[in-house]
Parts: structure tokens; C-alpha cells; sequence
């Protein structure tokens, strides 16, 4: 297209947008996102998590130091916590460790969950193909969202899911007093 045809054009879309109002002039101005904000990524709000995949990639791929064995790295079980009316549920995947190998603790606001998956079987490295199931100690602390029953707190374990089961402090109801006339 020739910069005259070019020149034209643009005037004739300005000519139009004249007697438009002012918003309207502006929305037609602005970018046109064919995805909206549904995808808007922003990177510098996910530059921990950018990292952690940058870590475990690198790690997967030139492994861990040799000075760490396979038995002493840490693996982290996945927990969830539900809040009811009355209490909080802790449920943390546990798959392959024994019940005797788990400790539970609340220390004020923080609940430990801590233990051991011990190796299944010891494979010579000559027959390993892949390792990635992980075994040996773990730690894991969970902040508690509200008060809870330290005293009243329940531990089950079944099918390789710890349950543990914090009632919440009951809230000091305000009384009402009433006042007598003399």
C-alpha cells in the first residue's frame, strides 16, 4: 500500500471517530487482546515457582550432589486442611511408611507431622533404570488457621493417609449482665 492510500485511510477512520464521545474514542485506541484477561500472565508473580521448576529440572537432569545419597534427601508429603464449624481436618498422604514411623506434635499455632519411608528394597545401581519414588525423612510444619484443642486432638492412619483431627477453641460468648435498680 502506497503511504498516500495509507495517509487516506487513517483520515477517513479519524473523520469517523469525530463525533463519537470521548469512551468510545479510547476503547477503539486501546490493544486489541484477541485472549482477554483470562491469560494474562505476569511474570514477576510467579518467579518462585519459575525457580522451583529451573531447580528440579536441573536436578533431574545433573542430579544431586554425591555427597547426599539417595536415602538422606527430603521428601515432602502432600497435606491438606479443611476447617468444619467445630474443628480442622489434617490429611497428609503418607503412601509406603509404616504407622510406627510417624510422629505428630502442636507446638501453639504449629502442627509437625515428621517420620520416615524406609527403602522397599535395596536394587544395585548396575539394574536401576529410574528412581523416582523417594524414601527417607521427612518434615512437615503446618501453620493452623485458628485456635485449636491441643489436649483434644485425634491421629488416625488408614490406607496410607494420616487424619488428624484439631477441635477448635470454643469462642468466649459475650454474657450479658444485667443491671439492678436500687
Amino acid at each position: 500500500m502506497s503511504p498516500l492510500i495509507r495517509y487516506k485511510a487513517s483520515r477517513l477512520r479519524y473523520a469517523g471517530m469525530r463525533n463519537r464521545p470521548k469512551e468510545e474514542k479510547t476503547m477503539a485506541m486501546e490493544r486489541w487482546r484477541p485472549f482477554g484477561s483470562a491469560l494474562r500472565w505476569e511474570p514477576a508473580g510467579h518467579l518462585g515457582e519459575i525457580q522451583a521448576e529451573v531447580n528440579r529440572l536441573f536436578d533431574s537432569f545433573f542430579g544431586r550432589p554425591t555427597s547426599v545419597s539417595m536415602s538422606e534427601r527430603m521428601w515432602m508429603p502432600v497435606v491438606d486442611v479443611q476447617e468444619t464449624e467445630n474443628e480442622l481436618i489434617v490429611s497428609c498422604d503418607l503412601p509406603g511408611v509404616r504407622e510406627k514411623d510417624v510422629a505428630v506434635s502442636i507446638t501453639g499455632d504449629v502442627l509437625t507431622v515428621k517420620g520416615e519411608r524406609k527403602a522397599q528394597n535395596e536394587v544395585g545401581d548396575e539394574n536401576l533404570h529410574r528412581l523416582e519414588r523417594w524414601h527417607g525423612k521427612f518434615e512437615r510444619h503446618i501453620t493452623l488457621p485458628v485456635p485449636v484443642q491441643a489436649d483434644q486432638v485425634k491421629a488416625t492412619y488408614r490406607d496410607g493417609v494420616l487424619e488428624i483431627r484439631l477441635p477448635k477453641v470454643e469462642e468466649i460468648k459475650p454474657k450479658e449482665i444485667k443491671i439492678d435498680v436500687l
